[in-house]
């Protein structure tokens, strides 16, 4: 990781003197041509800040893992994603702001790569693009399913085809491949302009190859020997051996780099986010040591507590609110990390699908996640000693699906994915809409209204342009 500084454009211009006057209405301070380096940091800035944002009008996984609730405002808790357009927010940052940036900075290299680098340093920054670029596609499908994907990028087309959500799986899982393979160690990469690894190609591939071992389980129940082959190649391959391998942007403490949650909370005043019963109620059960961690509360020494009034799950925990690390303008996005890579191999063990000990690594990774979050060795051993905490082959969905819960805390998106997976804990509907948890983003407003052939027939394709349309890895 490295610490993300803010990217200043400069372009000078000198005007000679010639009878030739037209330069004259050239703006020599706005620059007509933007280096692949910051097109990648911008795309990365950008993909980090939308997958930990908490913003209302932009980003409510937290809300929707039912982790935080609303007291003031609650359309968003009670799962109203067109009132401020949500779901076109989550489409219009990934495609524009991450996905076209990337795929104009490789086309920069393609076609004009840099000279004083070295081939193997080319192929790197390729590499680390295509990356990220998977990582966002299998978002966007995660999100709403079919999506444009092949004719997505063409500026020149207004109206892409959607094409099918298992088909963007597989081929982005080739492409993901490709990636890996093309990647060498010691070749360098971006540099500084890399906010998630400063250039080490080695930390990539171990990105990378979580990345694979995250899709790999996304197949699971669907087609059980390609997800068993993905998990077993990204394993062996390297995937993440410690938190310091984490894919994590640092932030800064000022403008306009700060933390996007401690924009929401504290520069934007908004003080009606408070912990949902649904999580706290479950921690309290297990006697959790990061209840402290994750929570503030005001009953005392040790208390946390639930309100009477629900947005979504039951109530909105009147006494529980988030904790001061919350509001850390420098608290660090992380898009994938170690805790989740040990629950990932914890339930490709318990599939079957490769050889490693369950147990294992699913002790390891709530130990982790206590660690991450300022607990102790000693603190996790007794929680994992509790029989409601303990590991069991025999309820492992269950264990997993709990456990794996709790550690994502500050993670909306892959926690909302993972529970569609595994449907466990239990979620309750929302309180006053009555609406369950969505399974699916629906599509925003604009594409049907600017692209309504290709919108009607994708949302026909799926089954219907509703939130409990299910993705096609999610089996009921």
């Amino acid at each position: 990781m490295k610490k993300l500084f803010l990217i200043i454009l400069l372009a000078t211009g000198v005007v000679a003197c010639s009878d030739d006057l037209s330069d004259v209405n050239v703006d020599t301070k706005a620059p007509t041509e933007v280096a692949a380096d910051v097109l990648f940091s911008n795309a990365t800035k950008n993909l980090v800040d939308q997958m930990v944002s908490t913003n209302v009008n932009r980003g409510i996984f937290k809300l929707v893992a039912q982790y935080w609730t609303e007291t003031t405002y609650t359309d968003e808790a009670n799962y109203n994603l067109v009132e401020r357009d949500i779901n076109g927010a989550q489409w219009i940052i990934l495609y524009r702001d991450v996905l076209k940036d990337l795929d104009e900075a490789a086309m920069i290299i393609n076609e004009n790569p840099d000279s004083s680098l070295s081939e193997a340093q080319i192929q790197n920054q390729l590499a680390m693009i295509e990356v990220l670029q998977v990582f966002t596609w299998h978002v966007l499908v995660d999100t709403f399913g079919d999506i444009p994907y092949t004719e997505a990028l063409d500026l020149e087309n207004s109206t892409p085809v959607y094409d099918d959500d298992a088909a963007i799986y597989a081929d982005i899982v080739t492409r993901l491949d490709a990636a890996i393979a093309q990647l060498t160690d010691g070749a360098g990469g971006f540099g500084q302009a890399d906010y998630l690894y400063n250039g080490d190609a080695g930390q990539w591939a171990k990105f990378a190859n979580s990345l694979k071992l995250r899709l790999a389980l996304r197949y699971a129940n669907v087609d059980d020997a390609k997800a068993a082959q993905m998990a077993t190649e990204a394993i062996q391959a390297g995937v993440f051996e410690s938190l310091a391998d984490n894919a994590a942007m640092d932030y800064e403490a000022s403008a306009p780099n700060t933390n996007p949650i401690w924009e929401d909370l504290v520069q934007s005043g908004r003080a009606d986010f408070v912990a949902a019963n649904t999580i706290v109620d479950k921690m309290n059960e297990l006697d959790d040591p990061r209840r402290d961690d994750y929570f503030a509360q005001n009953l005392g020494e040790g208390v946390y507590d639930g309100g009477t009034y629900g947005a979504n799950g039951n109530t909105q925990g009147n006494s529980t609110i988030y904790s001061e690390r919350f509001e850390d303008p420098t608290l660090e996005g992380v898009l994938l990390d170690y805790t989740e890579v040990e629950f990932l191999i914890a339930e490709a063990a318990a599939r079957g699908y490769i050889s490693e000990d369950a147990e294992t690594h699913y002790n390891e990774a709530i130990t982790s996640s206590i660690l991450y979050w300022d607990g102790t060795e000693a603190e996790a051993d007794a929680y994992i000693a509790q029989p409601a905490v303990a590991y069991s082959q025999e309820n492992w969905i269950e264990k997993i699906g709990v456990q794996k819960w709790i550690a994502l805390y500050n993670r909306g998106f892959e926690a909302w994915s993972t529970w569609r997976k595994l449907d466990v804990p239990e979620l309750p509907n929302a309180a006053q809409s009555g609406l369950p948890v969505p399974l699916r983003f629906t599509y925003p407003v604009s594409e049907a209204t600017l692209n309504s052939a290709n919108w009607e027939a994708a949302s026909s394709a799926i089954g219907g342009d509703e939130q409990q349309t299910r993705i096609f890895w999610d089996q009921d």
